[in-house]
């Protein structure tokens, strides 16, 4: 398919009449349209077509009806089917009445020419790059950034189920791909094995019997890839997808005791994150985080939130689920700043923060990052009388430090922690501290000096004044700003099936999550020309009686 030779023309004259006479108030995708014009260009998605054949549709239409799509929850034939006889998306795209639309079948092809040229994410930089056009968005002074989970689309399996069907989804592909090869080496026991779905129902209930068939499964998938992989068999067996999940799986599922399948009691497991636990979405995984438990994957949602602007989404990133919100920080950072909105606060939680960060994103960015810091967790300052780091100074050119009584340290030690940061080990003398008046307040050990470990010099500093700071009212009211993030998420969950994964995959459920975006700025985008106020935060009944009580 080769790009098509169209402009973007205006909307026909009886297109516009007819849907304002049946739209006076107009709605989201007109308002839109008739404030921002046309959103996207063809040129902007030249590189995803041929230079000949067949004219495709227009790639600008076609992104947004994806957008148009997401922001009312429709599959495609029902978007195909909007496009026909809805005179709101007729307007919106510049249709003829008469125009028949097109065949459901070119969203799908479209959204995998966008995941192919990695091009998804201009659903949304596009209507942000027409935002800024048009004056309604400008270099935000502050934005906020939160993230939630995403529940993946597939079907939960505890262990059993999980290795079964891994084995299962192995012989169907192959089945496919190589019939024959399979129909002359399979044993006929399988069929009565694998052909059926593995259900917990169907699963032997005593721990025994469930034994049994582990190690049973065991061994048939371990012949499996010896049939698959050997020299005789075709190559292109061994390449499938199917059975590289089948592989990792048994790594992480069995071991070898002197030639004898065992099944990995729960403690040898590896890391949920390294684990398989679908093999029809390999790359959703099981995580936690503090009571909630999920498998799939976790999206990061950033917005503006300056009071003379709409707040919208400006970045959306979708993560492994076990990807720690810290490891991202940067990532988004950088992000912004290419989209040149990048903000002068980040607000955060606490998951984004750490003392590293709070040096970098001001020295790289020039961004204050907003966020409680890690408090510090030593005994000594928990009870409040003891002698905690902060007690003590630090005297960084000359490489040694000064406890409260005025004893200097004796050892100075640069090197890594278990976790690969760069800290400083300090350690006082035993003399000077076993004579020590106040050694009750500063240490808990027998006969041991104390010891201290620091970070670098800027890291510390950093984090001593984030504490210092963020117990103050001021600091406290720029946070306060922060929980708006609570409501962007709660939008996107309830409205837009944000949580849900509509498709297999980390690329595709990111694809999701960016059409979403751009669905969720249409609908800020006509409420915001409307004088829509911003919704405030539900108080139940209960509550509300509070103040009269």
């Amino acid at each position: 398919m080769s790009l098509p030779q169209e402009t973007i023309g205006n909307i026909p004259e009886e297109t516009a009449r007819v849907a304002r006479a049946a739209f006076r108030g107009g709605n989201v995708a007109m308002r839109v349209r008739d404030e921002l014009g046309a959103i996207y260009h063809d040129g902007a998605f030249a590189t995803l077509f041929a230079v000949r054949g067949q004219p495709a549709e227009s790639p600008w239409r076609l992104a947004f009806v994806t957008v148009l799509q997401f922001m009312e929850g429709l599959s495609d034939r029902q978007a195909a089917d909007a496009v026909r006889s809805r005179i709101d998306w007729k307007y919106a795209l510049a249709l003829a009445l008469e125009d028949p639309g097109f065949d459901f079948s070119v969203l799908a092809k479209f959204r995998a020419r966008l995941l192919a040229g990695h091009a998804e994410h201009q659903l949304l930089d596009l209507l942000l790059e027409r935002c800024t056009a048009c004056h309604v968005l400008g270099v935000p002074k502050r934005s906020r950034t939160d993230s939630t989970h995403v529940l993946a689309a597939i079907r939960l399996l505890n262990r059993l189920e999980c290795v079964g069907e891994t084995l299962r989804a192995a012989l169907n592909d192959l089945a496919t791909v190589a019939p024959e090869w399979l129909r002359c080496w399979v044993p006929a026991d399988w069929f009565e094995r694998y052909s059926a779905r593995f259900e917990a129902y169907r699963l032997p209930k005593g721990e025994t019997e469930r034994q049994s068939l582990a190690e049973q499964m065991g061994r048939d998938g371990f012949a499996l890839m010896a049939a698959a992989y050997a020299a005789a068999a075709p190559a292109y067996l061994g390449q499938m997808p199917s059975m590289e999940v089948l592989r990792r799986t048994w790594i992480a599922q069995y071991w070898l005791d002197e030639g004898r399948v065992r099944w990995r009691k729960a403690g040898d497991l590896p890391p949920a994150g390294l684990r398989t636990d679908s093999p029809y979405d390999p790359e959703a995984h099981y995580a936690t985080k503090r009571s909630t438990a999920w498998t799939g994957y976790k999206v990061h949602i950033t917005e503006t939130c300056d009071a003379d602007q709409p707040h919208l989404i400006t970045h959306v990133d979708t993560t492994l689920a076990a990807t720690s919100d810290v490891d991202r920080t940067a990532a988004i950072q950088e992000a912004l700043a290419k989209k040149a909105l990048l903000p002068k606060e980040h607000l955060v939680d606490a998951g984004y923060v750490d003392a590293d960060l709070l040096v970098t994103s001001m020295a790289t960015h020039g961004v204050e990052l907003v966020g409680p810091v890690r408090p510090n967790v030593s005994w000594q300052a928990r009870h409040g009388h003891g002698y905690d780091v902060s007690a003590f100074r630090v005297d960084w050119d000359a490489q040694h430090v000064t406890c409260p009584q005025g004893n200097t340290s004796q050892c100075w030690t640069p090197h890594q922690d278990h976790w690969g940061n760069a800290v400083i080990s300090v350690k006082f003398s035993h003399t000077d501290c076993r004579l020590c008046a106040n050694r009750a307040a500063c240490t808990k050990a027998k006969t041991a000096p104390r010891c201290l470990t620091l970070r670098p010099q800027a890291d510390h500093q950093a984090l001593h004044q984030a504490r210092q700071r963020q117990a103050t009212e001021e600091w406290q009211r720029r946070y306060h700003q922060r929980a708006g993030i609570e409501g962007t998420l709660a939008q996107g969950i309830r409205a837009f099936g944000l949580r849900r994964c509509r498709y297999i995959g980390l690329a595709r459920t990111h694809l999701q999550h960016v059409a979403t975006a751009a669905a969720i700025n249409l609908v800020r985008l006509a409420g915001w020309y409307n004088d829509q106020p911003l919704a405030k935060t539900r108080t139940s009944r209960f509550a509300a009686l509070a103040p009269a009580c």
